[in-house]
């Protein structure tokens, strides 16, 4: 089984300025780590090649510096991996950002297996892997909380549908997106680290791609843009609420009416 994991390098802070003009996060400076969710992806990847057997790639979008998250994917025990990066990718919405994947994915061969996460900690989205099987017109499944099996062709995963939890067959090839619950992920190992080449990741730009057009890509193939995009306010003020519980009670029921959150 060929099996591909999208990843995503994110900020590695919850403390990230945004850009009052552009309305995008400000990720100079600020360090990144590989999208929690992407590393249930990982393992579960890993872990149908040590059952079934095959090989893993991984995948991700952004500026040259996320060839970091690539490598961590390689010392977890990933064959090699790829960095699709282009001036003309920045900017890009969920639309843009799955298109982009689609035709990078397209170059990198053909798969029997893509692996997402459920989604990514700085977008929360969620919508990026289902775009993608749609672009790339393979089936694919969303919250998937285990892998049963593999056989005839068809992987056989059990998922979250809202309030109810089923367990289906879907035919290869097909992309699935894993949730937190699925595993737990191991930790990268040094002895690779020390041993990492440069033929563990490669870079493709926009001139690799079939499509050429630049109106697909970024800010001009966005369908949707951010209007405004701020920081929450931070709050210090506090209210220290003495006496019994029922005094305790009572005082902070008084105090939410005032407020007007009842």
């Amino acid at each position: 089984m060929k099996i591909l994991v999208c990843v995503k390098q994110v900020p590695g802070s919850n403390n990230v300025e945004v850009d009052p003009i552009t309305g995008v996060l400000k990720r100079s400076g600020i360090p990144s780590k590989i999208n929690p969710y992407d590393l249930y992806g990982i393992e579960t990847a890993l872990s149908l090649t040590e059952r079934f057997g095959g090989t893993v790639e991984t995948i991700t979008m952004g500026p040259p510096q996320a060839e970091a998250v690539i490598q961590e994917t390689v010392c977890m025990g990933v064959r090699c991996g790829t960095v699709l990066t282009d001036r003309r990718f920045a900017g890009a919405d969920v639309l843009a950002t799955a298109y982009t994947l689609s035709q990078g994915i397209r170059k990198c061969g053909e798969f029997d297996l893509i692996i997402c996460g459920k989604q990514t900690t700085d977008g929360d989205t969620a919508q990026v892997g289902a775009e993608v099987a749609e672009y790339l017109q393979i089936p694919n499944v969303s919250n998937v909380l285990s892998v049963e099996d593999y056989r005839d062709g068809k992987l056989f995963v059990t998922a979250s549908l809202d309030e109810k939890i089923v367990t289906m067959s879907i035919s290869l090839p097909c992309l699935i997106s894993v949730d937190g619950d699925i595993n737990t992920p191991r930790l990268p190992s040094y002895k690779i680290r020390k041993t990492l080449t440069d033929d563990s990741v490669r870079f493709l730009t926009f001139a690799d791609f079939g499509d050429q057009d630049p109106n697909h890509y970024g800010l001009s193939g966005s369908a949707t843009q951010v209007e405004r995009i701020f920081p929450p306010e931070k709050v210090s003020q506090k209210h220290n609420v003495e006496g019994d519980a029922q005094t305790q009670a009572q005082t902070l029921f008084a105090l939410l009416g005032q407020k007007k959150m009842l």
